[in-house]
């Protein structure tokens, strides 16, 4: 079976600019192909610190002679770049004896347009650098990097101590070891420039000049988009990433898994193409030479669209998960380093209702491990520390209710609140008195002259 033998012409060309990109060239696009003048693919390179601009010619065919060489020679001549330039032809088949004597003859008379030949040969080589799929023209994903799932300089669990920070009545000496699992999670960052102009008899009525950077999950099924906040973490990110040593992550969490990526890189960028090209389609409004108003829907060409650069990473999501009795508090986080963006937080919210974040007061209840807002702790009786609703004891005494950890302090309760004078018994219910401790002595002498149980 030939290279790349079920694409056509234009097919090659895109992977070819997604070969190049992935070389690591600059500024990769294709020419207008309604204006192709022996121009497929341009591109830059730096050498030396000056840039250089580089023209390509792409030819899906058995055999390229000396007029294709030729031909773009004097494209390259033509080319409208302030600096130097140079060429490249690209075939899947190969160069006849006269097209390789020419191309070796301009580099060794040092011609200012110098051209290198790239045929199926040599694309193999490359094919087995970046992943290539020689027979249908996928670029694989082929990523061994991940942003770092924890900050090197602390502990592993100090995300959790923070979390736990703002809790009432616990401190981070008190807590247990979480249990902490990382999954490598695969995303693309995703940068394209769209340069599109939309004309009319009455000249242009839109224009779209924009670069667009963005990131997407990469696992199986369709790209999902990053919430912005993750998009930030993963693009000032990119220049720290380290290997990724499932071996070495073993012995810092608990459990470690890999994600693959679900599609080829080529797929990523068609997906960006199509999505890019529905975010820029607006319909305008202009008024024409007839003074009469229209309406045009105005949507980029594929070709309107060029993806710069796909940079697969690993993404660490990072969760632990803290015992304390009766409950599980689960804290969830995407990592980079000391840097992180909270997915789930289960440790700043009430077990008893939906109340979470805000302002709002959380406190640890040590009779049952509850993590409770305020309207669902209380203070309890005997001891004057925190217990939650859900495992408190209860009984009304008089005009209130009290709050009890267990049977045992409510009978402790019930013999001491026996013995109270009355002025003490008044006082145990002073909160809900309206004119002070005098008004619940009355009430409580009203309840006694009437038979009442205190």
């Amino acid at each position: 079976m030939a290279v790349l033998d079920d694409l056509s012409g234009f097919e090659f060309e895109d992977v070819m600019e997604d070969v190049f990109r992935n070389l690591g060239y600059e500024n990769v696009r294709q020419a207008d192909r309604t204006a192709d003048e022996g121009r497929d693919v341009i591109m830059e390179e730096v050498v030396d610190g000056t840039r250089r601009a580089i023209i390509v010619e792409c030819k899906h065919t058995g055999t390229v002679g000396r007029p294709v060489v030729q031909k773009l020679h004097s494209a390259i001549a033509t080319f409208d770049f302030d600096g130097p330039k140079r060429g490249m032809v690209v075939t899947t088949g190969r160069f006849t004896n006269p097209a390789q004597e020419y191309a070796d003859r301009l580099q060794q008379n040092d011609d200012p347009h110098p051209i290198e030949l790239l045929d199926g040969e040599d694309l193999r080589d490359i094919a087995d650098e970046i992943g290539l799929d020689l027979y249908n023209g996928r670029i694989e994903i082929l990523c061994d990097e991940t942003l770092r799932p924890y900050d090197p300089a602390a502990d592993v669990d100090m995300a959790v101590a923070e979390a736990f920070r703002d809790i009432e009545n616990i401190e981070a000496a008190d807590l247990p070891d979480p249990h902490s699992s990382v999954t490598f999670r695969p995303v693309v960052a995703v940068t394209a420039d769209t340069n599109a102009v939309f004309e009319t008899s009455v000249g242009v009525i839109h224009r779209i000049n924009d670069r667009t950077r963005f990131v997407a999950h990469a696992e199986r099924g369709q790209p999902q988009v990053v919430d912005e906040d993750v998009a930030t973490l993963v693009t000032e990110n990119l220049h720290a990433t380290v290997d990724l040593d499932a071996e070495q992550f073993g012995e810092v969490f608990d459990a470690v898994e890999e994600r693959r990526f679900g599609q080829t890189q080529t797929e990523y960028k068609e997906w960006a193409v199509e999505r890019l090209q529905q975010h820029h389609t607006t319909t305008v409004t202009y008024t024409g030479d007839n003074n009469v108003t229209y309406n045009k829907t105005c949507e980029p060409n594929r070709s309107d669209i060029s993806v710069q650069s796909i940079e697969p990473v690993y993404l660490p999501e990072v969760r632990q998960t803290t015992e304390l009795q009766e409950y599980t508090y689960p804290y969830e986080y995407y990592a980079a380093g000391p840097s992180r963006v909270t997915a789930e937080d289960g440790i700043y919210q009430c077990v008893h209702c939906d109340t979470s974040g805000g302002d709002e007061t959380y406190t640890y209840c040590p009779n049952c491990g509850a993590i409770a807002c305020s309207s669902h702790i209380k203070t309890e009786r005997l001891e004057g520390e925190p217990v939650c609703t859900g495992c408190a004891v209860t009984e009304r005494f008089a005009l209130k209710t009290k709050y009890f950890y267990d049977e045992e302090n409510l009978e402790a309760f019930r013999e001491e609140y026996a013995d109270m004078p009355l002025h003490e018994k008044a006082m145990e219910n002073k909160v809900l008195t309206t004119g002070g401790v005098v008004t619940a002595v009355v009430l409580l002498l009203g309840i006694l002259a009437l038979g009442g149980v205190i």
